[in-house]
């Protein structure tokens, strides 16, 4: 019997997929490294140990696969019934015994992957509504749930880095971050520059007056964009080196 394979043949989407099951491997791998007491131990996020990390991108999953499902159906099936609830079901998430953690984890991703794979070519373009209240296609799912394994799996602190996540992903991720400082105006004053490439990326307020420059190879600029250290990265102000580098602005 023939493998079954996505119903999209968008190569495009095919890509961005391609991309995510990566991510959800790579996530896999870095939880899989981890022995069951390393779970209790404190990821990179603040008040979160591993077990919450798992925990949330075992129910991310599934909550991604409702969306996809409201793609399919046209039946509203909301990503979380609200954020105090998704917020609760983490928690919970946190207290379950490692080996229900993991299963959280492979059978949710399973269930999104089909979904995905399964999903018509023009329910691809369906309209979906995130956490945030954001109206968007269905294609868009894939992205969301590729930041989220790629950069998860770095807060996991379990060896992965941001120069372990593909190029194109830090690309789209940094340009997401600028974008939403530039919407809320958060970046007054501030340059973000990327170095190390063929051509050399700049975002920000350029029309500053002696603005704060961030610089640094894209890893360690979208290290930093998220909040998440600030190693490989400088920072200057009319040219002259700064002690300590800024804080991001909140993106999320």
């Amino acid at each position: 019997m023939a493998a079954r394979t996505d119903q999209t043949g968008d190569p495009k989407l095919l890509e961005q997929l391609l991309q995510a099951r990566r991510g959800t491997a790579f996530f896999a791998r870095k939880l899989n490294e981890l022995t069951d007491a390393d779970l209790d131990g404190a990821s990179l996020l603040p008040g979160w140990t591993r077990r919450h990390v798992a925990a949330h991108i075992g129910y991310n999953a599934r909550a991604i696969a409702r969306l996809i499902d409201w793609a399919a159906t046209g039946v509203e099936t909301p990503m979380y019934a609200s954020p105090e609830a998704r917020n609760q079901e983490i928690e919970f998430g946190a207290t379950l015994s490692p080996i229900a953690l993991r299963n959280l984890f492979d059978h949710s991703a399973v269930h999104l992957n089909v979904e995905w794979r399964d999903l018509p070519p023009d329910a691809w373009h369906h309209k979906v509504k995130t956490a945030q209240g954001r109206v968007v296609p269905a294609e868009e799912t894939v992205w969301m749930r590729t930041r989220e394994v790629w950069v998860h799996a770095v807060d996991l602190d379990s060896g992965a880095t941001f120069e372990d996540i593909p190029a194109p992903v830090l690309e789209r991720l940094l340009k997401d971050i600028t974008t939403a400082w530039a919407t809320r105006g958060t970046d007054a004053g501030l340059l973000v520059r990327v170095s190390g490439q063929e051509a050399r990326q700049e975002s920000g307020d350029s029309r500053a007056d002696g603005p704060v420059a961030v610089s640094g190879r894209l890893a360690g600029v979208v290290q930093w964009a998220t909040g998440r250290g600030t190693t490989g990265v400088t920072a200057t102000e009319r040219s002259a080196p700064l002690d300590e580098i800024p804080a991001a602005p909140k993106w999320i």
